[in-house]
C-alpha cells in the first residue's frame, strides 16, 4: 500500500492497515509506503500546532510508535505530482491513499483583501512554526492587528500576535522567528467573529489561554451579547458552548485590570473591506444580529477600525492532486466514504482519501481516527477488485527514485535529524530547536557531507 501525506491522518490510516484482521488473517504481509513532499514526518502536529501547545504536540510520540513499526516505512522529500504521478503509485503499489490535508487559506472576498499587511492565517502560522517552505523573514506589522476568525485557528494566531515573544523560547521555535515577535510592537489584537457567542468554534481550552498571558489583557464588549432561541438550545445541548459562553461572559463584565496590551474579541461583526490605499490602514465591519435559528443578518450600521495588518482565519483549502478530480469550492479530493470519485461520480479503483482532505478542515487531530477508519474498512471491502501492482516489491520503488534523482530521506535519517535538532536545543536547555531549511534537513537526514 501508499500513502501520500505523513500526516496524523496518513499515519492513523496505516496503522489501521496493520492491524486489520482480514489482512492479517490472509498470511500475505502487510507493507506500507507513507511518503510526503517534506524530508520529516508529521505534518500540520510539526508545522501547524503553536509552539506554546507541547501538550499538543506530543501526540508525536503515538505517531512515532506507529511509524517505528517494521510494516510501515517512511519516505520523505518525495512530492507527489512533481518527483511522481499517479501510474507511478499504482504501479507499485495495489492501493494508494491519499492524506495530503488542507495547507491553503480559504479565500475572503472583500475590498482591500490584498493590499500589503493582509495576510492569510496559513502563511503566517507555516512561519511561526518555521515550515521550510515559507520565506524565513516576517514583519509583523503595526500596533494595532485584527484577526478574522472564531475557531482555534484565529485564537492562536491572537495568542502568537499579543504573547512576548521571549515566553516562546522554551518552545522548538527558530531564531529568526523568536526575532520576528520580538521586534513587533503590537499593543491591540482585535479578533472579530461574525455571528454570535454562542457560535464561536473554538474549544474552552484555546479560548482561555487567550487570558492566561502575562502582560495582556481580553476585552469582552457586552454590547456584542445576544442570545436567540437557538443559541440558548446551543447551551443546553453543548458542554463545550455552554462553557465557552460562560468564559466569556465572565470576562465582559469584570473589571479591567490595566495590563499593557490589549487583546479584544468582538462577536456579531462582520468584516465587508479592508481600509487603506497603498497598504492596510483599517478594517470596516456590519454589525450583526442574530436571526433566531442560529444564523445573522446583517443590520446596515457600519464601524471602521483602525488597524495596520490583517490576519484572516476563516478556514483552509486542500491543494488539487495531479491526475485526480478535485471539488475547488471545498478544497476536497472528491468521495463516497474514502473511496475517490471520477468526473463520473465512479470509484477509482485502489484510490483512496483520508483526512481533510476527504472531508474538508473540519475538528481536531483525533478525529482523524475516525476518518481513517472509514477509509480503510472500505478499502479493506475493496481489494479483491484491484488491480495487484506490477511492481510490489519495495526495492523497486527505491530504484524508481534513485532512477530519477530524488533525494529522498528515511525513516532513520528522519531519527537522525530529530536527534540533531535536540542537539540544537542543549546549549539553551530547550528540549530541541527545528531545523528552518530544507536543504539542511535533507542533508542531515541524508547524512551527507
Amino acid at each position: 500500500m501508499g500513502i501520500v501525506g505523513a500526516g496524523p491522518a496518513g499515519i492513523y490510516a496505516a496503522d489501521l492497515l496493520t492491524k486489520d484482521e482480514t489482512l492479517t488473517a490472509s498470511g500475505t504481509p502487510v507493507s506500507i509506503d507513507i511518503l510526503d513532499k517534506l524530508p520529516s514526518p508529521y505534518g500540520l502536529v510539526r508545522y501547524g500546532v503553536a509552539p506554546d501547545h507541547p501538550r499538543i504536540k506530543q501526540i508525536q510520540g503515538a505517531l512515532h510508535k506507529i511509524l517505528d513499526k517494521p510494516e510501515i516505512r517512511f519516505i520523505g522529500n518525495v512530492e507527489y505530482g512533481v518527483d511522481l504521478k499517479l501510474e507511478d503509485l499504482q504501479h507499485h503499489y495495489d492501493a494508494v491513499i491519499f492524506a495530503t490535508g488542507s495547507d491553503r487559506d480559504r479565500p475572503l472576498d472583500i475590498p482591500g483583501i490584498d493590499l500589503p499587511g493582509s495576510h492569510g492565517a496559513a502563511d503566517f502560522v507555516f512561519w511561526y512554526d518555521s515550515h521550510p517552505d515559507v520565506a524565513p523573514d516576517w514583519h509583523v506589522e503595526g500596533t494595532s492587528v485584527a484577526v478574522i476568525g472564531a475557531g482555534n485557528v484565529a485564537v492562536d494566531v491572537a495568542r502568537i500576535l499579543a504573547k512576548d515573544a521571549d515566553d516562546l523560547l522554551d518552545t522548538d521555535i527558530t531564531d529568526n522567528v523568536h526575532r520576528g515577535l520580538r521586534a513587533k510592537k503590537i499593543t491591540d489584537v482585535h479578533v472579530f467573529a461574525r455571528r454570535g457567542i454562542a457560535q464561536g468554534k473554538f474549544t474552552p481550552m484555546e479560548l482561555r489561554e487567550l487570558d492566561k498571558q502575562a502582560g495582556v489583557e481580553v476585552i469582552v464588549y457586552p454590547e456584542d451579547f445576544d442570545l436567540d432561541d437557538a443559541s440558548l438550545a446551543a447551551i443546553e445541548d453543548s458542554n463545550q458552548i455552554k462553557t465557552n459562553v460562560k468564559v466569556l461572559q465572565n470576562w465582559a463584565i469584570r473589571d479591567p485590570r490595566g495590563e499593557g496590551k490589549r487583546l479584544h474579541l468582538h462577536f456579531l461583526h462582520r468584516p465587508v473591506e479592508v481600509l487603506g490605499t497603498e497598504r492596510v490602514e483599517g478594517l470596516r465591519t456590519e454589525r450583526m444580529e442574530l436571526t433566531g435559528d442560529g444564523d445573522v443578518r446583517g443590520t446596515g450600521e457600519f464601524v471602521d477600525h483602525e488597524v495596520q495588518a490583517v490576519y484572516r482565519a476563516i478556514g483552509y483549502l486542500g491543494s488539487p492532486a495531479t491526475d485526480l478530480p478535485f471539488d475547488e469550492d471545498r478544497g476536497v479530493i472528491p468521495n463516497d466514504g474514502g473511496r475517490v470519485l471520477d468526473l463520473d461520480d465512479a470509484p477509482i479503483p485502489g484510490v483512496y482519501a483520508t483526512g481533510w482532505i476527504k472531508r474538508g478542515p473540519v475538528g481536531l487531530i483525533g478525529h482523524t481516527k475516525g476518518d481513517a477508519l472509514e477509509t480503510v474498512t472500505n478499502l479493506v471491502a475493496d481489494r479483491d477488485g484491484f488491480a495487484p501492482a506490477a511492481a510490489p516489491e519495495p526495492e523497486s520503488f527505491i530504484q524508481l527514485l534513485e532512477e530519477r534523482g530524488v533525494r529522498y530521506t528515511t525513516w532513520e535519517g528522519w531519527q537522525r535529524l530529530e536527534s540533531h535538532e535536540e542537539s540544537l536545543g542543549e546549549p539553551q536547555g530547550r528540549k530541541r530547536v527545528k531545523v528552518l531549511q530544507r536543504e539542511e534537513m535533507t542533508r542531515i537526514a541524508r547524512d551527507e557531507a
